[in-house]
């Protein structure tokens, strides 16, 4: 059960009728080396990330296929990325990224982890024309999109990235969403400020004042995925906002019992971090029964 303090701020943003305007981040690449370190940082496993990242993971599972060619884009430092490749080591990964900061930090990852599966390419999720039409049987992104200055980019990136994935692809693409109180932004920006650093901090409040409305999501969604993908959200408040295909697999039991051991691997009040993802948006109509023993 979520915990008071979350359920009241929810409460308020539900019964709002004010939305704040989206605020730009302040630059579309992160190249800055300590922003970068910290980010990372957060997105290590064990990390204050990790639970997001773990939840997405299991999700991304289920609509890439063995054999599949899989586009990340903004692929960042590839925590997430190598999560999911390591996981999926019969599926070959590009992470496309603008950042040469963020790239740099995904190659030392995965060759520390000696991954063979992924590789790194320059480039934005907004131009995709280094790749063929149909060249990918999947496209992820995760806490990505909100770096893109304005909706005709955002409705550009969805373009292209049903230009790329084949007829029968899976995609899966997650970002916040944007909430309507300022206090509700301050309050899951600071949640855990006692475990994260400050400028990751900062970071993620410009996130969630970066991030785009549902609404500007269904509208790109709809003019360029048609119903092969749906917008799906976190219950009654629009805090994580996912656009996913059906699930193109049941996932094998190997597999889902290495996502249950980095489930138990987690600390005890990040597990409780994930329960209250899963719940939250299991009532906004996302699947989430990989967990479940």
């Amino acid at each position: 059960m979520p915990n008071w303090s979350i359920l009241k701020v929810l409460m308020k943003e539900f019964a709002s009728s004010d939305q704040i305007a989206r605020t730009n981040e302040h630059t579309l690449v992160m190249d800055d080396p300590q922003q970068v370190r910290e980010y990372t940082l957060a997105g290590i496993e064990g990390g204050v990330m990790a639970p997001v990242y773990l939840f997405h993971c299991a999700q991304v599972c289920q609509v890439i296929r063995p054999g599949d060619r899989v586009l990340d884009l903004a692929c960042g430092p590839a925590n997430q990325l190598a999560q999911i490749a390591r996981l999926n080591p019969d599926c070959h990964f590009v992470g496309l990224d603008l950042s040469h900061e963020m790239l740099d930090r995904g190659r030392a990852l995965t060759q520390a982890q000696q991954l063979a599966n992924i590789t790194f390419v320059d480039g934005s999720m907004t131009d995709l024309s280094q790749f063929k039409d149909n060249s990918f049987d999947a496209v992820m992104s995760t806490m990505a999109l909100h770096h893109l200055p304005d909706e005709k980019c955002l409705n550009q990136t969805f373009a292209e990235a049903a230009r790329v994935l084949t007829k029968d692809g899976g995609m899966y693409l997650a970002d916040f969403g944007r909430l309507k109180r300022k206090d509700s932004i301050d309050y899951f920006a600071n949640q855990y400020g006692d475990r994260q650093p400050p400028l990751f901090t900062l970071d993620y409040l410009n996130s969630l004042h970066a991030a785009f409305s549902l609404k500007n999501f269904q509208t790109a969604c709809r003019q360029n995925l048609g119903n092969r993908a749906s917008v799906l959200s976190t219950f009654c408040v629009p805090y994580m906002v996912v656009v996913r295909t059906p699930s193109r697999r049941e996932l094998p039991e190997p597999l889902r019992l290495s996502l249950l051991r980095l489930r138990d691997a987690l600390p005890e009040h990040h597990k409780i971090d994930l329960a209250n993802l899963r719940t939250f948006f299991r009532l906004g109509g996302v699947p989430s029964t990989v967990f479940e023993k």
